[in-house]
């Protein structure tokens, strides 16, 4: 039973857009913040972009100017519009979520990934 569900990713060429999408589900109550990690072959997960409350947005150097985040706070659901896509964008897009109150003890959560290949 998946608490965050992503879909959305796929094969672009170099230069495309895609648009990630991630649905928490509703045992996840007081979100916080959602965001983005992606992971590549070989690399270590690193933060893509982030949106918490009060509509602060981070995003890292290589997102910046190509990358938007956004929430659709009542349906518990963040997106990702990934636009000018690069070959080394390519990696395991993870959505994750963060509550201002424990549930069960857990405060993070994470989605099973979703695969983004920007190739010719």
């Amino acid at each position: 039973q998946a608490q965050l569900v992503e879909s959305g990713g796929g094969l672009v060429q170099p230069g495309g857009s895609l648009r990630l999408s991630c649905a928490a589900s509703g045992s996840i109550s007081a979100i916080n913040a959602m965001g983005w990690y992606r992971q590549a072959p070989g690399k270590q997960r690193e933060l893509v972009a982030r949106s918490s409350s009060g509509g602060i947005t981070t995003y890292a150097d290589s997102a910046k100017g190509r990358f938007t985040i956004s929430r659709d706070i009542p349906k518990n659901t963040v997106y990702l519009q990934m636009n000018s896509l690069k070959p080394e964008d390519t990696a395991v897009y993870y959505c994750y979520a963060r509550t201002a109150i424990a549930i069960r003890g857990q405060y993070e959560y994470w989605g099973q990934g979703t695969q983004v290949t920007v190739s010719s």
